[in-house]
C-alpha cells in the first residue's frame, strides 16, 4: 500500500529529474557505489522516463502498448539486422530490467520470473550494448551498468523505499528477498526495522 504522504510529495514535485537525482545520489552514498556521473546521470534520467509506466513497453504500429515477457524482447534484438535499432532494443530491455527488478522488486516476490532472471538478462543486455558503442562515454556507461547491475539494482530499490511505503507483508517479502539474493538493501531494511536476517532462521522453519 501507497503512503499518501509519500505519494502526494511525488505528485506534487515540480520538476520530477531533480527530485530523483538527490535520491539516487543518497542511495549510492548510503549504499557506499562509486559510480562515474555519467552512470548515476543514467539512473536518474531512466527514473524519470519511467515516471509513466507505459513506457516500460514497446508499441505496435498502432501506437498500441505490447506487453512482451523479456526472452521475446531479445529474440527480437536478436533477429533485428540493423545495428541502430538493434542497439536500442537492447537498450530497453537493459532498462526495462533494471527498473523492474529495482523498483518493483516486490512484485516479483515467489514469480516464475524472478528478481535474478531479470538481473541477468539486463546485465546481457547492457553488456551488448556497449560492444556495439562507438563512442567511449557512452560504452564506459553501459559497461558499468552491466558490471554494477545488482548493485545498481538496489539503488533503485532504495529510491522506490522512499516514495512507496511499506506493509508488515513488504516486510516479510523483503526477507525472502534477502535469502534468495543476500541483497545489502534487503538487509539494511530489515535492521533498520529491528530484523536481524540470519540463515537459521529459514532452517528453523522447515
Amino acid at each position: 500500500m501507497r503512503n499518501g504522504r509519500q505519494r502526494s510529495k511525488l505528485t506534487l514535485v515540480a520538476q520530477p529529474q531533480a527530485f530523483f537525482r538527490e535520491l539516487v545520489a543518497q542511495a549510492l552514498g548510503r549504499q557506499r557505489i562509486a559510480t562515474q556521473p555519467e552512470t548515476e546521470f543514467y539512473l536518474v534520467n531512466l527514473l524519470n522516463q519511467f515516471m509513466t509506466t507505459d513506457r516500460l513497453y514497446p508499441r505496435n504500429n498502432h501506437g498500441e502498448i505490447k506487453e512482451e515477457p523479456l526472452a521475446l524482447m531479445v529474440k527480437e534484438a536478436l533477429d533485428e539486422t540493423r545495428p541502430t535499432a538493434q542497439s536500442a532494443l537492447f537498450r530497453h530491455i537493459g532498462d526495462v530490467s533494471l527498473y523492474v527488478s529495482g523498483f518493483f522488486q516486490d512484485s516479483l516476490y515467489k514469480k516464475l520470473v524472478d528478481v535474478d532472471y531479470y538481473i541477468g538478462m539486463g546485465c546481457a543486455a547492457y553488456h551488448n550494448v556497449a560492444v556495439r558503442t562507438s563512442e567511449e562515454i557512452k560504452r564506459a556507461i553501459y559497461e558499468e551498468l552491466c558490471e554494477k547491475f545488482s548493485s545498481f539494482v538496489d539503488v533503485l530499490a532504495e529510491v522506490s523505499d522512499k516514495t512507496v511505503g511499506r506493509t508488515e507483508k513488504d516486510i516479510l517479502r523483503m526477507y525472502e528477498l534477502w535469502l534468495e539474493t543476500k541483497s545489502k538493501r534487503a538487509a539494511k531494511a530489515l535492521k533498520e526495522a529491528g530484523i536481524i536476517p540470519s540463515e537459521n532462521i529459514k532452517k528453523k522453519l522447515q
